[in-house]
């Protein structure tokens, strides 16, 4: 049994699951589009730079959860999945995913995205694990905070780890630990397992690829 971990967003996607989650809502009049529109473009910014304060981003991408009773939320999300996500999900993503699965491999959706909009996702490709940033609850409602340590950068290892170890695994017990991702900010995660794919990258990920040798592999193609 091999390791084979995703990322999820420009990775298993061919867009970004979070900013389509906005635009959702703001098509359905819920947020204020000019507003959000520009807020999600200095975030992106500073996420493409490696400078991204995630909790600050956090308290934006959040807020929403905690300003809506659960059950309308997700009625929405059923609505998004059918109108934002599937139509992101190219075959090939979903023939890598299954390969995986069908190999018995212990497979993982690994994403800085909160659980919340993720969790559907990793159902719909089959994957029985998600590690996502952790959106905080109190009494059944959102709080528009997260707990713990958020799937981010460096936090995806500590998420990992802590995961594996709840099965009473590491990584060390995998002859072959995959990870398949996008960004430049998954480089300590990548560079944690045995085999490391750049899937669509980054300019940054690309090149650190080539000079490592790592795969390179495209799934988002039209």
């Amino acid at each position: 049994m091999d390791l084979a971990l995703f990322d999820l967003d420009y990775t298993l996607l061919a867009g970004d699951s979070d900013v389509a989650w906005t635009q959702f809502l703001i098509e359905e009049g819920v947020l204020d589009a000019s507003a959000q529109e520009k807020r999600h473009l200095v975030f992106f910014e500073q996420y493409k730079a490696g400078t991204l304060d995630i909790y600050e981003f956090l308290d934006f991408q959040l807020a929403p959860l905690a300003r809506q009773p659960r059950a309308k939320l997700d009625a929405w999300h059923r609505t998004y999945m059918e109108r934002h996500i599937r139509p992101m999900i190219r075959p090939a993503a979903r023939a890598l995913v299954a390969r995986h699965l069908e190999c018995g491999d212990l497979v993982a959706l690994v994403t800085a995205t909160n659980g919340f909009v993720t969790w559907p996702i990793a159902q719909e490709f089959g994957i029985p694990h998600l590690i996502a940033t952790v959106p905080a609850q109190e009494n059944g409602a959102f709080t528009g905070k997260p707990r713990g340590v958020p799937a981010y950068r460096e936090g995806k290892i500590v998420r990992v780890e802590a995961w594996l170890e709840s099965l009473a695994l590491n990584f060390e017990r995998f002859a072959h630990s995959h990870f398949y991702s996008d960004s430049h900010n998954d480089l300590p995660l990548l560079q944690r397992v045995t085999h490391p794919v750049a899937v669509d990258p980054d300019d940054t990920l690309r090149g650190e690829a080539q000079a490592r040798g790592w795969e390179i592999l495209t799934l988002n193609a039209a």
